[in-house]
Protein backbone atom coordinates (compact mmCIF):
# COMPACT_ATOMS: atom_id res chain seq x y z
CA UNK A 1 0.00 0.00 0.00
CA UNK A 2 1.44 3.19 -1.09
CA UNK A 3 1.24 6.82 0.72
CA UNK A 4 -2.16 7.52 2.28
CA UNK A 5 -4.57 10.50 1.62
CA UNK A 6 -6.35 12.79 3.79
CA UNK A 7 -9.89 10.91 3.13
CA UNK A 8 -9.21 7.99 1.91
CA UNK A 9 -11.18 4.90 2.91
CA UNK A 10 -11.01 1.49 2.48
CA UNK A 11 -13.34 -1.21 0.69
CA UNK A 12 -16.13 -0.56 3.76
CA UNK A 13 -16.23 2.95 3.88
CA UNK A 14 -13.73 3.24 7.02
CA UNK A 15 -11.30 5.99 6.98
CA UNK A 16 -7.40 4.72 6.33
CA UNK A 17 -5.35 6.08 8.80
CA UNK A 18 -2.16 7.71 7.63
CA UNK A 19 0.68 6.84 10.05
CA UNK A 20 1.58 4.77 13.06
CA UNK A 21 1.16 7.30 15.68
CA UNK A 22 -2.28 7.71 14.59
CA UNK A 23 -2.93 3.71 14.91
CA UNK A 24 -1.13 4.05 18.13
CA UNK A 25 -2.90 7.06 19.85
CA UNK A 26 -6.44 5.08 18.73
CA UNK A 27 -4.73 1.77 21.01
CA UNK A 28 -4.38 4.47 24.11
CA UNK A 29 -0.73 4.71 23.29
CA UNK A 30 1.27 7.15 24.69
CA UNK A 31 5.32 7.60 25.32
CA UNK A 32 3.86 8.17 29.27
CA UNK A 33 3.29 4.12 29.32
CA UNK A 34 6.78 3.59 30.03
CA UNK A 35 8.89 4.83 32.81
CA UNK A 36 12.54 5.99 32.44
CA UNK A 37 13.51 3.39 33.92
CA UNK A 38 11.77 1.28 31.83
CA UNK A 39 13.24 2.94 28.91
CA UNK A 40 16.62 2.49 30.56
CA UNK A 41 15.76 -1.36 31.15
CA UNK A 42 15.18 -1.56 27.10
CA UNK A 43 18.02 0.36 25.82
CA UNK A 44 20.59 -0.38 28.37
CA UNK A 45 19.96 -4.38 29.02
CA UNK A 46 17.84 -5.10 25.73
CA UNK A 47 14.03 -6.22 27.70
CA UNK A 48 11.80 -5.50 29.42
CA UNK A 49 9.58 -8.02 32.20
CA UNK A 50 5.61 -6.78 32.71
CA UNK A 51 4.03 -8.90 35.63
CA UNK A 52 0.86 -9.68 35.42
CA UNK A 53 -0.60 -8.23 32.52
CA UNK A 54 -2.98 -11.07 31.54
CA UNK A 55 -5.82 -12.04 34.51
CA UNK A 56 -5.64 -15.64 35.31
CA UNK A 57 -9.32 -16.29 33.49
CA UNK A 58 -7.17 -14.60 30.26
CA UNK A 59 -4.48 -17.36 30.46
CA UNK A 60 -7.04 -19.76 31.09
CA UNK A 61 -8.63 -18.89 27.55
CA UNK A 62 -5.08 -18.80 25.41
CA UNK A 63 -3.97 -21.79 27.14
CA UNK A 64 -7.00 -23.79 26.35
CA UNK A 65 -7.42 -22.19 22.57
CA UNK A 66 -3.40 -22.57 21.84
CA UNK A 67 -3.98 -26.49 22.88
CA UNK A 68 -6.91 -27.01 20.77
CA UNK A 69 -4.85 -25.48 17.52
CA UNK A 70 -2.04 -27.52 18.18
CA UNK A 71 -4.61 -30.86 18.59
CA UNK A 72 -6.83 -29.19 15.10
CA UNK A 73 -3.86 -28.69 13.21
CA UNK A 74 -1.67 -31.70 14.11
CA UNK A 75 1.25 -31.80 11.26
CA UNK A 76 0.31 -28.68 9.48
CA UNK A 77 0.41 -26.55 12.80
CA UNK A 78 2.61 -23.53 12.16
CA UNK A 79 3.29 -23.75 8.57
CA UNK A 80 2.63 -20.31 7.99
CA UNK A 81 5.67 -19.68 9.47
CA UNK A 82 8.30 -21.63 11.23
CA UNK A 83 8.35 -25.62 12.08
CA UNK A 84 10.68 -26.87 14.99
CA UNK A 85 11.79 -30.13 16.18
CA UNK A 86 10.79 -30.58 19.81
CA UNK A 87 8.28 -27.42 19.75
CA UNK A 88 4.10 -27.09 19.06
CA UNK A 89 4.30 -24.27 16.69
CA UNK A 90 1.48 -22.07 15.96
CA UNK A 91 1.28 -19.55 13.47
CA UNK A 92 -1.24 -16.76 11.98
CA UNK A 93 -3.09 -16.14 15.29
CA UNK A 94 -4.55 -13.03 14.50
CA UNK A 95 -7.07 -15.13 12.23
CA UNK A 96 -7.65 -17.89 14.80
CA UNK A 97 -9.04 -16.57 17.76
CA UNK A 98 -9.87 -12.67 18.70
CA UNK A 99 -8.55 -13.67 22.15
CA UNK A 100 -5.26 -13.90 21.03
CA UNK A 101 -5.42 -10.01 20.42
CA UNK A 102 -4.74 -8.82 24.14
CA UNK A 103 -1.11 -10.36 22.50
CA UNK A 104 -0.68 -7.85 19.91
CA UNK A 105 -2.65 -4.62 20.93
CA UNK A 106 -1.69 -3.99 24.14
CA UNK A 107 -1.06 -0.07 25.14
CA UNK A 108 2.22 -0.91 27.24
CA UNK A 109 3.06 -3.80 24.74
CA UNK A 110 3.26 -1.41 22.32
CA UNK A 111 4.42 1.72 23.98
CA UNK A 112 7.95 -0.70 24.74
CA UNK A 113 7.98 -1.50 21.19
CA UNK A 114 7.54 1.61 19.85
CA UNK A 115 10.33 2.95 22.26
CA UNK A 116 12.85 0.23 20.88
CA UNK A 117 11.59 0.81 17.41
CA UNK A 118 12.09 5.29 18.17
CA UNK A 119 8.74 5.81 17.17
CA UNK A 120 9.06 5.32 13.54
CA UNK A 121 6.84 3.31 11.33
CA UNK A 122 6.17 -0.02 12.16
CA UNK A 123 3.75 -3.52 11.79
CA UNK A 124 2.76 -6.43 12.92
CA UNK A 125 6.17 -9.25 12.29
CA UNK A 126 4.00 -12.27 13.22
CA UNK A 127 1.79 -13.37 15.88
CA UNK A 128 3.10 -17.10 16.66
CA UNK A 129 2.74 -19.70 19.67
CA UNK A 130 5.66 -21.82 20.94
CA UNK A 131 5.26 -24.80 23.19
CA UNK A 132 8.65 -26.02 23.96
CA UNK A 133 8.23 -30.02 24.43
CA UNK A 134 9.36 -32.42 27.36
CA UNK A 135 12.95 -33.23 27.37
CA UNK A 136 13.51 -31.03 24.51
CA UNK A 137 12.89 -27.62 23.09
CA UNK A 138 16.95 -26.27 23.35
CA UNK A 139 17.75 -23.59 20.70
CA UNK A 140 20.77 -21.85 19.95
CA UNK A 141 21.53 -18.24 20.62
CA UNK A 142 20.50 -16.11 17.60
CA UNK A 143 18.63 -13.38 16.45
CA UNK A 144 16.04 -12.63 15.03
CA UNK A 145 17.36 -10.51 11.63
CA UNK A 146 19.73 -11.53 8.97
CA UNK A 147 22.53 -9.12 10.23
CA UNK A 148 23.96 -7.37 13.29
CA UNK A 149 23.34 -3.73 13.49
CA UNK A 150 24.69 -0.62 14.69
CA UNK A 151 23.30 0.60 18.38
CA UNK A 152 20.00 2.47 18.38
CA UNK A 153 19.23 1.22 14.41
CA UNK A 154 17.10 -1.22 15.50
CA UNK A 155 14.36 -3.62 12.87
CA UNK A 156 12.47 -5.39 14.68
CA UNK A 157 11.38 -6.09 18.14
CA UNK A 158 9.38 -9.31 19.85
CA UNK A 159 7.70 -9.97 23.07
CA UNK A 160 6.82 -13.51 24.94
CA UNK A 161 3.74 -13.99 26.56
CA UNK A 162 4.10 -16.29 29.29
CA UNK A 163 1.00 -19.33 29.43
CA UNK A 164 2.86 -21.40 31.60
CA UNK A 165 5.25 -20.36 34.90
CA UNK A 166 8.87 -19.77 33.03
CA UNK A 167 10.88 -21.77 35.46
CA UNK A 168 14.73 -22.83 35.22
CA UNK A 169 13.67 -26.56 34.47
CA UNK A 170 11.14 -25.70 31.48
CA UNK A 171 12.64 -24.26 28.72
CA UNK A 172 12.12 -20.23 29.91
CA UNK A 173 13.93 -17.98 27.08
CA UNK A 174 17.99 -17.74 28.25
CA UNK A 175 18.72 -13.83 26.81
CA UNK A 176 22.23 -12.22 26.94
CA UNK A 177 21.96 -8.77 28.47
CA UNK A 178 23.05 -5.74 26.21
CA UNK A 179 23.85 -8.11 23.77
CA UNK A 180 21.83 -5.81 21.13
CA UNK A 181 24.30 -2.90 21.45
CA UNK A 182 27.24 -5.29 20.52
CA UNK A 183 26.95 -5.14 16.44
CA UNK A 184 27.71 -8.87 16.32
CA UNK A 185 25.49 -11.93 15.59
CA UNK A 186 26.03 -14.91 18.26
CA UNK A 187 28.11 -16.61 15.66
CA UNK A 188 30.31 -13.95 15.56
CA UNK A 189 31.75 -14.86 19.16
CA UNK A 190 30.83 -18.19 19.39
CA UNK A 191 31.81 -22.16 17.78
CA UNK A 192 28.87 -23.70 19.82
CA UNK A 193 25.59 -21.62 19.54
CA UNK A 194 24.28 -24.39 21.70
CA UNK A 195 26.31 -24.08 24.60
CA UNK A 196 25.59 -21.91 27.69
CA UNK A 197 26.98 -18.45 28.04
CA UNK A 198 28.90 -16.68 30.30
CA UNK A 199 26.60 -13.80 30.80
CA UNK A 200 22.99 -15.31 30.02
CA UNK A 201 20.28 -15.25 32.30
CA UNK A 202 16.96 -17.04 32.48
CA UNK A 203 13.64 -14.88 31.53
CA UNK A 204 11.79 -16.58 34.60
CA UNK A 205 8.41 -15.31 35.76
CA UNK A 206 4.61 -16.06 36.24
CA UNK A 207 1.74 -17.36 33.82
CA UNK A 208 0.59 -14.15 32.77
CA UNK A 209 3.75 -12.02 32.37
CA UNK A 210 4.82 -10.68 29.37
CA UNK A 211 8.76 -9.36 28.33
CA UNK A 212 9.02 -7.21 25.66
CA UNK A 213 12.85 -7.34 23.90
CA UNK A 214 14.59 -6.02 21.34
CA UNK A 215 14.81 -8.87 18.61
CA UNK A 216 18.79 -7.84 18.11
CA UNK A 217 19.40 -9.32 21.53
CA UNK A 218 20.89 -12.47 21.36
CA UNK A 219 18.00 -15.53 23.23
CA UNK A 220 17.30 -19.09 22.93
CA UNK A 221 14.69 -21.40 24.32
CA UNK A 222 16.30 -23.51 27.00
CA UNK A 223 15.80 -27.52 27.31
CA UNK A 224 12.36 -28.14 29.50
CA UNK A 225 13.09 -30.87 31.84
CA UNK A 226 9.73 -31.55 32.92
CA UNK A 227 6.80 -33.87 31.74
CA UNK A 228 4.16 -31.18 30.63
CA UNK A 229 4.56 -28.44 27.31
CA UNK A 230 6.05 -24.87 27.99
CA UNK A 231 3.51 -22.56 26.26
CA UNK A 232 4.40 -19.18 25.10
CA UNK A 233 2.82 -16.66 22.53
CA UNK A 234 5.39 -14.58 20.73
CA UNK A 235 4.13 -11.41 19.20
CA UNK A 236 6.70 -9.17 16.83
CA UNK A 237 7.01 -6.09 15.13
CA UNK A 238 9.20 -4.66 12.05
CA UNK A 239 10.13 -1.60 10.62
CA UNK A 240 7.34 -1.00 8.11
CA UNK A 241 9.60 -0.87 5.01
CA UNK A 242 10.81 -4.68 5.78
CA UNK A 243 8.92 -7.59 5.16
CA UNK A 244 6.74 -9.16 7.56
CA UNK A 245 7.23 -12.78 8.73
CA UNK A 246 3.28 -13.55 7.78
CA UNK A 247 1.98 -11.49 5.15
CA UNK A 248 -1.16 -11.10 6.88
CA UNK A 249 -2.74 -9.54 3.58
CA UNK A 250 -1.94 -13.07 1.97
CA UNK A 251 -4.25 -14.65 5.02
CA UNK A 252 -6.49 -12.73 6.57
CA UNK A 253 -9.92 -13.70 6.37
CA UNK A 254 -13.16 -11.52 5.13
CA UNK A 255 -14.88 -11.98 8.76
CA UNK A 256 -11.46 -11.34 10.61
CA UNK A 257 -11.09 -8.39 8.37
CA UNK A 258 -14.54 -6.86 9.20
CA UNK A 259 -13.94 -7.23 13.08
CA UNK A 260 -10.31 -5.21 13.20
CA UNK A 261 -10.31 -1.57 13.82
CA UNK A 262 -8.80 0.42 11.78
CA UNK A 263 -5.75 1.01 13.83
CA UNK A 264 -5.47 -2.68 13.45
CA UNK A 265 -5.61 -3.12 10.33
CA UNK A 266 -2.67 -0.53 10.07
CA UNK A 267 -0.79 -2.46 12.55
CA UNK A 268 -1.69 -5.45 10.10
CA UNK A 269 -1.03 -3.70 6.89
CA UNK A 270 -3.99 -4.61 5.12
Amino acid sequence: MGAVHEGERDRNGVRLLSDIREALSALGVSPSLVTKAEREMLDEQGYLRLEGILDAWQVATLVRRFDELVSEEGERAGVEAHQEQGADRLAELVDKDPAFDLCWNNPKQLAAVSHVLGWKEFKVFSLNGRAALPSQGHQSLHVDWSSAVAPGDYQICNSIWMLDDFTTENGATRVIPGSHRWGRLPQDDMADLRQPHPDEILLLGSAGTAVVFNSHLWHGGTQNRTDKPRRALHSAYVRRDKKQQTIFRNYLLPATYERLSAAQRYLLEV
